[in-house]
């Protein structure tokens, strides 16, 4: 009697529990979930209707660009508000106050980069068209923040805080956000100046190169063909940006319709109009240009009164003083000096995006351009981080454009910390934008960029920058070279393909040399190169490669064989076992014997002693967490991607790394524009019970896509704004 009555109780314990759990689950979780279907009234001035297809892409219908920009703002806050917060409290130093103690130094690291006065004076600077479109895509999102208080995604429940409006000056940190992830070159100034302490300068220079002698002409894995090549004789163009990977993903795809608008592509969370994608004209795909964009300078400064040393007379430099919010403590005080160089910390940083002069948005005047001309006019105006532009068109063309604001250094090189007091390494304005590379429909019939130098040898001004070596490149143009009739589907296995040419030949190098017998040896002789994730041996050559390139810097640098990793450093290693110099090592073979044997040993110590057993993908491994809810218990593991094994490498077209990989796959077919590809990493959505949290995980993963509708869309559900507040 007792035994049922416990367990009546149990039973009843348990129900509640459980039904709790459903409810809490529901109100979290599944009342935040968009509305897509249906109407609502929205402060627009005509209507506008959202298709969204069985991916969750959104297809904006609207009467104006305004309206059509408000309507991204206010679905692109549907599926991604706090990813959307997160990334302007990760510019602005903000990320402690929701956060707490333990993101303290981030947001000291991120605050002594000024972001959020750069986005302030930008949104001074910006032309009175470019704010009107920040200001209806800000409004958008606002009437989405404002209509649903209550009911924001989980993230915000879970953290316990509610996000501000949104405002210009956010939408610009966002673009500053990307700005410092892909322009952070004074870490190469700090690294090389520590190797050059107590180094041999000669070698630690040779470390550095801004080319590797092999880089093909322009033309994250950006190229287009023209009609020569291709099966229907119109171009295809391809683009799949490499960054960091996140749950979710840094891309939102979105369509765009209104009168003289018609684009498609993917957006940034926070950002109007498309950034990478195609319109009924254009097409265009980016990767990062890598040229150097920040400066070091060691000031004479009295830390005391900020008084500094410039040309021979004293300067005063401006005291900035900030507090960090901290959740569960009181507020951090930040104080730093701004000199004419920029802050100090403990150099002073000179970098283009704090020139706010000029400064405009571009996106919409390319959203919008139908032709060559009115595309490099958009570029002209591009102030972000530089990017290398591949182009193609609807009557035929292709071309290649380098665009962003690159300083004209006379005196120096810029790649190591200078004395700010002299005067003598001052940038000397910014290279004319008609004078940086570009070409129009070349006669090989392709252009190809993947992160290489594209600056001729005997270029005009000085070229600085952490170039990627040429393999990426070389392999792309000599997989595009081979033959003619290309399909749009078939540029899909080029994005997806794992060949190193480096680190096949560094594994032909070390197998020459090692003259023993060996199972490890015979692995690396029987390879063909591809970083299959099942296989051992490209595990043996990357340990090899990580080895020899330490002993190749301890020998120009005593004891710093860790603190290089530098772009090129491939093709680096590979110029000194091609040419063999005397001065660097006397025997290259003995060289390659002792940095295999190190790199057995490293191997048998991660994997076991049977090499035939290793797995490149067990060491190549990647984990996406979401970084709230992967850190729930119990549940926690079921909001966060891997580890799954990863095939490719940092020198294959499918550029991986555990952090970073493609970001996403476009390929435009201007012979159908509904023929043509788009795959973002994870899903469009960042609601965690949404079927698009991660529903394009497994095709991007296996190189797979998804039709990019643009012409005949097949909707899945409409939602009609209607004009009424």
């Amino acid at each position: 009697m007792v035994l049922k009555r416990v367990l009546r109780y149990f039973n009843i314990a348990v129900g509640a529990l459980l039904a709790a759990a459903l409810l809490g689950t529901y109100w979290f979780a599944w009342r935040p979930l968009p509305k897509t279907s249906g109407t609502i009234e929205a402060p627009i001035a005509q209507r506008a209707v959202v298709l969204r297809d069985a991916l969750g892409v959104p297809h904006i219908t609207a009467g104006s660009i305004e309206d059509a920009l408000f309507t991204q703002g206010f679905v692109t806050a549907q599926d991604r508000l706090w990813q959307m917060d997160i990334l302007r409290r990760a510019a602005a130093g903000q990320l402690a106050e929701v956060l707490g103690a333990d993101a303290l130094e981030a947001d000291r690291q991120a605050r002594r980069f000024r972001l959020h006065r750069i986005a302030e004076a930008q949104q001074a600077a910006l032309p009175a068209a470019d704010r009107t479109a920040l200001a209806a895509y800000t409004r958008g999102v606002n009437f989405f923040l404002e209509a649903h208080r209550g009911r924001l995604p989980v993230e915000f429940a879970i953290l316990r805080y509610d996000p501000r409006p949104w405002s210009g000056v956010d939408s610009l940190l966002v673009g500053l956000y990307m700005f410092r992830l892909l322009s952070s070159t004074w870490e190469y100034e700090i690294q090389k100046s520590a190797l050059l302490a107590g180094g041999d300068a000669a070698k630690v220079d040779f470390l550095f190169p801004v080319r590797a002698g092999a880089e093909p002409p322009p033309g994250s894995n950006a190229w287009a063909l023209a009609g020569s090549r291709t099966a229907t004789g119109k171009p295809l163009l391809a683009s799949d940006p490499h960054l960091e990977y996140s749950l979710p993903g840094i891309w939102y795809a979105v369509h765009l319709q209104a009168p003289g608008l018609n684009v498609a592509g993917v957006s940034l969370p926070g950002v109007p109009c498309v950034i990478i994608g195609h319109n009924e004209r254009i097409a265009w795909g980016m990767t990062n240009l890598m040229f150097d964009v920040q400066d070091l300078y060691r000031e004479k400064l009295d830390l005391q009164t900020g008084r500094y040393l410039y040309r021979g007379q004293m300067e005063q430099a401006r005291l900035e003083r900030e507090h960090i919010r901290v959740r569960g403590a009181a507020p951090v005080e930040l104080g730093q000096w701004v000199t004419r160089h920029g802050p100090v910390s403990p150099y002073a940083l000179r970098w283009t995006a704090a020139d706010t002069s000029g400064y405009g948005f571009p996106f919409l005047d390319l959203n919008r351009a139908r032709d060559w001309q009115a595309f490099r006019a958009a570029l002209s105006r591009f102030a972000g981080p530089p990017q290398n532009f591949v182009y193609a068109d609807r009557d035929g063309n292709i071309g290649y454009q380098a665009a962003g604001r690159l300083p004209i250094r006379k005196s120096y090189r810029g790649d190591v910390p200078v004395d700010g007091s002299s005067g003598n390494y001052e940038w000397e304005g910014y290279i004319p934008f008609e004078e940086l590379p570009g070409s129009y429909n070349p006669a090989a019939g392709l252009v190809v960029t993947a992160n290489q130098n594209p600056f001729p040898t005997d270029y005009l001004y000085r070229v600085s920058g952490s170039f990627a070596p040429p393999y990426r490149s070389r392999q792309i143009h000599t997989l595009l070279s081979a033959r003619k009739g290309w399909r749009a589907e078939e540029m899909l296995a080029i994005q997806k393909d794992v060949y190193s040419a480096f680190l096949h030949f560094l594994a032909r190098e070390a197998a020459a040399a090692h003259r023993a017998p060996g199972d490890a040896v015979a692995v690396l002789r029987e390879w063909n190169g591809q970083m299959d994730k099942d296989q051992a041996a490209p595990l043996v050559a990357t340990l090899l490669y990580q080895h020899l390139r330490k002993a190749i810097v301890e020998k120009a640098s005593p004891g710093k064989g860790l603190a290089y990793n530098f772009e090129i450093a491939p093709a680096v290693v590979e110029k000194l076992l091609r040419e063999r110099p005397k001065d660097w090592f006397a025997d290259y073979d003995q060289l390659l014997v002792t940095a295999f044997a190190d790199a057995v040993e490293e191997g048998k110590r991660i994997q076991g002693p049977d090499v035939r057993k290793w797995s490149y993908g067990r060491y190549n491994q990647l984990v996406i967490p979401h970084p709230v809810l992967s850190r729930l218990p119990l549940i926690g593991k079921y909001f966060k991607i891997g580890p799954v094994p990863q095939s490719g490498s940092g020198t294959s077209v499918k550029q991986v790394t555990p952090r970073w990989a493609p970001s996403m796959r476009m390929v435009v077919d201007f012979s159908n524009f509904d023929q043509s590809w788009l795959n973002v990493s994870t899903g469009q959505s960042g609601q965690p019970l949404s079927s698009h949290f991660k529903d394009q995980w497994e095709a991007h993963y296996e190189g797979r896509s998804f039709p990019m509708q643009f012409e005949k869309v097949q909707a899945e559900s409409t939602l009609t704004l209607m004009p009424g507040q």
